[in-house]
């Protein structure tokens, strides 16, 4: 009796990753220099309560000890883009940039941290073309609990 229990907690515990996609139209944001209007953000978590799809103010759903994986891709084929940084509060998800093995493919990986959170906004920091500063996000996605 102790055993079910237990698989019922590891069964919970383990959760699947969410995965967060920003698709940006680079031609877009580097004539305006914004992302406002040339950012759609995505995540796989529509079926467990996340809004917003396919906007720059996605919500994502989320719970103590989700996965979170953030990356990107270009609206155009020719064009380049990649996360710069990602400002959220620290103490609901730590952020780390990570690369995929053997090539410079870079991807966001972080874990949330509580389950009490009603709203943790975010920026994401972009790099597009051969711009040398970032573009930030203006408007914020977010995450909730």
């Amino acid at each position: 009796m102790t055993t079910k229990p237990r698989l019922r907690e590891s069964l919970t515990a383990a959760r699947r990753p969410i995965s967060i996609t920003a698709v940006v139209d680079c031609v877009g944001a580097l004539a305006s220099h914004s992302v406002h209007g040339h950012l759609y953000l995505y995540d796989t978590n529509k079926a467990g309560g996340s809004t917003g799809f396919g906007t720059e103010e996605l919500r994502t759903k989320v719970r103590r000890g989700d996965q979170l994986l953030w990356n990107v891709l270009a609206l155009e084929c020719e064009a380049f883009v990649s996360i710069d940084d990602i400002v959220i509060d620290r103490a609901v998800v730590e952020p780390e940039r990570r690369t995929y093995p053997g090539t410079d493919v870079a991807y966001w990986i972080g874990t949330v941290k509580r389950d009490d959170i009603l709203e943790a906004p975010y920026r994401i920091k972009f790099r597009v073309g051969t711009r040398t500063e970032p573009i930030t996000t203006t408007l914020s996605p977010a995450l909730f609990g």
